[in-house]
């Protein structure tokens, strides 16, 4: 993992994206270098229209998922992303090329080629996502503890990174029950450094249940760090493999000590420009959709097009949220607060595909406006919730420390949430953000926000 502006990216991710946009950048430049015959042309149309287009492309391509990392991923997917992100650069290409000062029939050749180029190289790319990992890429890690913890580590390295190699586990003294299979636990050789030597280990996850009396190597593990071996808390663990901060496996210390949690005035200011502009160009462009939307819910059922509701936001002050009406006016007609669980009864024809395609949310431009919600951010929740999961997660009221947003590390990550153990599952991704949050994470999620709108992944 690379850490990049604060959040985790994988090294062979960026491998990737960094020779998927050379391929482009190469195959643009060439077909400029085909068609343009004037010399004097051919740099300046390079620097804009060539590199305006290889951005856009690769663009695409993030905005299409194409580089989250998956284990498993079928041909199907795979192609259908290809497909997906040729559909979008078809029109991008050819608006590009018109803009040439090139003749007519240029254009269209160029742009015919561009998007073939696109096309193959897209394919190069799922040839690449397709083929097994080398042994000599892989990460071999070895996890210090034998119990539910240790078991969890090795199950979330095992689903999440294909480039894991869990070689064993060494349990602690301290650890009275293994919950691991036996055949994994690691022959000692002497002291801890020695037996991940002996085992070729690159790096070492720190899994116990058990921390007291004693049962953290503290002076085996410095030893291992200084031979070279990389040495990791579970609380790092999962903020580094899933976006996430487990309340379960995390204190307030490392929480305090550690770093992130980065609310100054610049980053303040910078994330208020980015709010207002983003929130612009989304109202121009949706503008027509949001029309059409308010026409089919008026045509449908009786009520009112928008719906109010109040909702707990940065530092606790409640606002009013603005949306779509997606559910009938007496969805809580007995007054009391209830989870929008999936196949809602409550929720109207229109409203089920406003919510799939996430059309309800767009009023809420206007909320970011005011400078009530940001366009990233966590989900604003409702006091009720929030006063019932305040008492009962821990932690909960930091992520009211941010304005809550749009849309969000959790909303991308995880699926509509329905019950307290959702909400603590939505947490994880939520602390994660508050603690790491910068531009290039907001990027970031507006790119996933896409695939999930596209994919109607997680709505109810």
């Amino acid at each position: 993992m690379i850490r990049l502006f604060n959040h985790y990216l994988p090294r062979r991710v960026l491998l990737q994206m960094s020779l998927d946009f050379g391929l482009i950048v190469f195959v643009v430049l060439g077909i400029f270098a085909a068609y343009v015959r004037n010399p004097e042309l051919l740099l300046p149309l390079a620097a804009t229209h060539g590199l305006s287009l290889a951005t856009g492309l690769f663009v695409i391509n993030t905005a299409t998922g194409f580089y989250q990392p998956a284990r498993k991923r079928s041909m199907s997917e795979l192609l259908a992303r290809v497909g997906l992100s040729t559909l979008f650069a078809l029109p991008l290409a050819y608006g590009v090329f018109l803009l040439m000062p090139v003749d007519f029939s240029s254009a269209k050749g160029m742009a015919l080629v561009a998007i073939l180029g696109f096309a193959g190289i897209n394919v190069h790319r799922v040839c690449a996502a397709r083929a097994a990992v080398r042994p000599r890429t892989r990460s071999r890690i070895m996890i210090l503890g034998s119990g539910p913890a240790a078991e969890l580590v090795c199950e979330t390295l095992t689903n999440a990174d294909p480039h894991a190699d869990v070689i064993g586990f060494v349990p602690s003294p301290n650890e009275t029950a293994s919950t691991v299979p036996a055949s994994k636990i690691l022959p000692v050789h002497g002291s801890l450094a020695a037996t991940a030597l002996a085992a070729d280990v690159n790096e070492i996850v720190v899994a116990l249940t058990e921390r007291r009396g004693g049962s953290m190597p503290m002076r085996d593990l410095l030893d291992c760090k200084i031979r070279g071996i990389r040495v990791f808390d579970i609380a790092t663990h999962f903020e580094k493999t899933l976006g996430q901060i487990r309340v379960d496996f995390v204190n307030a210390g490392w929480l305090i000590f550690g770093d992130g949690f980065n609310q100054g005035l610049a980053r303040t200011a910078i994330k208020r420009a980015f709010d207002v502009v983003s929130a612009g160009l989304l109202l121009l462009v949706s503008a027509p959709l949001m029309l059409l939307t308010a026409i089919a819910i008026r045509l449908e059922s009786p009520g009112p097009i928008l719906f109010r509701q109040q909702r707990v936001g940065l530092n606790g002050a409640t606002f009013d949220v603005v949306k779509f009406r997606s559910m009938r006016v007496d969805a809580e007609g007995d007054g009391k607060p209830r989870w929008a669980t999936k196949k809602d009864d409550r929720v109207t024809r229109i409203g089920k595909i406003i919510r799939l395609l996430r059309i309800d949310e767009l009023p809420q431009l206007f909320n970011v406006f005011k400078g009530e919600m940001s366009i990233v951010g966590p989900r604003p929740e409702r006091p009720y919730f929030v006063e019932e999961l305040t008492r009962r997660i821990p932690y909960y009221a930091v992520r009211h420390s941010v304005k809550p947003g749009v849309t969000g590390w959790a909303q991308v990550r995880y699926h509509y949430g329905s019950s307290v153990e959702d909400a603590q599952q939505k947490l994880h991704y939520d602390l994660y953000y508050v603690k790491n949050h910068s531009l290039f994470l907001d990027l970031l999620i507006l790119f996933e926000t896409v695939v999930v709108v596209l994919t109607g992944r997680g709505a109810h």
